[in-house]
């Protein structure tokens, strides 16, 4: 069997992202036949766990299941030190992927995408970089993550500042030396929660600007002893089965109850037994309705309350921490350690934007409503254009010149996440309408790179030379998805599930919420089906480039 790309083109498919769907779908070309390479911005591997190397940076769901289950000798040999691994490790872990299957040869890093354009004429993709040049391939598989484009901030006075600026998504490779310095940190979503307990250990004042709260849980991090780990690398095949069925990717239990319909005090024992297993995602499903039920869900949001006013036991301070203007856990949830501690620091103040906002940053400071704050540093820890923004910015035209940021003009539409109608032979991994952010990112970007796979296989053994998402088969996606998501709490929530938190972008709840295990049969199906709901070019005569594994 043979690819069926044209001899002219510099490429079968290129790859935009070197994180881990990136890596993944170059493994996975290679075992196809086909002639793959990788754009990448950053100078390495790793996506998001290369640029976010603020202090405390760690994942949110238990390494042991944040790791690969492509290939057993991987699994085997690698072994995690902590519950939560810490972005110095999550990092390591993604070099050592790509040392192991010698990615680097086929990655250029160091260069941006500045426009992708589909040519009619010949079903390719002309792929323009920063640097002037054009690149050609027969698909292209965007891997840019779901965090990775940083919020545009737009903050008066902020190029005036005179002192030190850092963004969280971009930190200095050698790290910042607080010692001393006064800091003010903009943002309490989960790169804040995280970074403000180690700043505060090193400042001599920290001035944390919270605009809305969050809800956060106490991580309980530790090492991971090695008959945890023998005993996870000895179970990976049924971990990792029970993982892609389920409703989160995870191994999360639930009680199948309602929260109403359980005695008070049996409720509050099953939310303090999640509440210390430190398990974010376990939390949110302990009970069917959390969130699809304001009454069941405001039982769990008083919970959690109650446990910030424990770990802060300063009535006031812990009031401006707790959230009130949108459902449990229809923003995300956080783990930390010492977060809330924190702030009965002497050398912490926390400055309630809702009560007292930033009017500007000036030479020496950040102004409010009521005075200035006096700092030497800003950590700017202001969040993502999430799900859509690394896409948004790239100038992607697919048929007729079509862009996809006006595709997107009202929200964004795909079908199954991974494909959109009017751009060809392009591929999107974890895309808007899939389970992405709300499951567990390894095993949704790893059904999407298998399945993109399989589809490249299907289409090189029949010969086809393009495929597409029909008009139709997307709008009943996007219905679906839309109509699932109506059924829950998160469009109440002003969050970045939505696309709340950048100025102007659609609001649409952006993840798929029908679940990991749900969506994963219904992508299997469509493919089994003949990849229902697409459009196969006819056969090629273009020149075959090169052969095909079958396995």
């Amino acid at each position: 069997m043979t690819t069926n790309s044209p001899a002219n083109t510099d490429y079968d498919v290129l790859i935009v992202g070197a994180g881990w769907a990136g890596m993944m779908a170059l493994h996975r070309m290679r075992q196809l036949g086909l002639r793959a390479h990788i754009i990448e911005a950053a100078g390495d591997v790793g996506g998001t766990w290369y640029w976010n190397r603020y202090p405390g940076a760690r994942c949110d769901v238990e390494s042991i299941h944040y790791s690969y289950s492509f290939s057993e000798e991987l699994q085997q040999e690698w072994t995690w030190t902590e519950r939560y691994a810490a972005q110095p490790e999550l990092l390591a872990y993604a070099r050592h992927v790509a040392d192991r299957f010698g990615l680097r040869q086929d990655i250029t890093f160091n260069i941006r995408v500045d426009s992708a354009v589909f040519n009619e004429q010949d079903n390719t993709w002309a792929v323009r970089t920063d640097d002037g040049a054009t690149l050609t391939a027969r698909f292209c598989i965007m891997a840019t993550g779901v965090l990775s484009a940083p919020k545009n901030l737009d903050i008066p006075g902020l190029e005036s500042f005179g002192g030190e600026v850092y963004n969280t998504y971009d930190w200095p490779e050698g790290g910042v030396d607080f010692t001393g310095k006064r800091v003010a940190v903009i943002g309490t979503g989960s790169s804040g929660i995280q970074t403000i307990p180690e700043v505060a250990k090193d400042a001599e004042h920290l001035y944390v600007f919270q605009r809305t709260p969050s809800y956060s849980l106490p991580a309980h991090n530790r090492p991971l002893t090695s008959d945890e780990v023998e005993a996870a690398k000895r179970d990976y095949p049924k971990l990792r089965a029970r993982a892609r069925g389920s409703f989160d990717g995870l191994l999360s239990e639930t009680t199948g109850l309602s929260a109403l319909e359980v005695d008070p005090q049996e409720r509050e024992r099953i939310y303090h037994g999640a509440y210390q297993a430190g398990l974010p995602f376990q939390f949110m499903s302990m009970f069917t309705d959390i969130p699809l039920d304001q009454e069941a869900n405001a039982t769990a949001a008083r919970f959690v309350a109650e446990r910030i006013r424990e770990r802060v036991g300063h009535a006031p301070i812990a009031d401006a921490l707790i959230p009130t203007s949108y459902p449990f856990a229809t923003r995300r949830l956080c783990i930390d350690t010492d977060y809330y501690e924190t702030f009965t620091r002497d050398n912490v103040t926390l400055v309630d934007l809702l009560q007292d906002p930033i009017t500007a940053i000036t030479a020496t400071g950040v102004a409010t409503s009521t005075g200035t704050y006096e700092v030497d540093c800003l950590v700017l820890a202001t969040g993502f254009d999430a799900i859509t923004g690394a896409l948004s910015r790239m100038d992607i035209r697919g048929r007729n010149g079509l862009a996809l940021k006006d595709k997107w003009a009202d929200g964004a539409r795909s079908y199954l996440g991974v494909a959109m109608a009017g751009f060809p032979n392009l591929f999107t991994v974890t895309g808007p309408q899939s389970p992405s952010v709300l499951s567990n990112m390894m095993v949704s970007i790893e059904q999407h790179v298998d399945w993109i796979t399989d589809c490249l296989r299907h289409l090189v053994e029949h010969n086809s030379d393009c495929i597409e998402a029909t008009a139709e088969a997307e709008e009943q996606w996007v219905t679906h998805a839309r109509e699932i998501s109506e059924h829950t709490l998160f469009p109440l929530s002003n969050s970045w599930y939505l696309g709340a938190n950048v100025p102007g972008k659609p609001h649409v709840v952006l993840p798929y919420l029908g679940g990991v295990g749900a969506y994963r049969q219904v992508a299997t199906d469509i493919a089994q089906d003949g990849y229902r709901g697409f459009t196969l070019g006819a056969p090629s005569t273009a020149p075959a480039t090169a052969a095909v594994a079958t396995a």
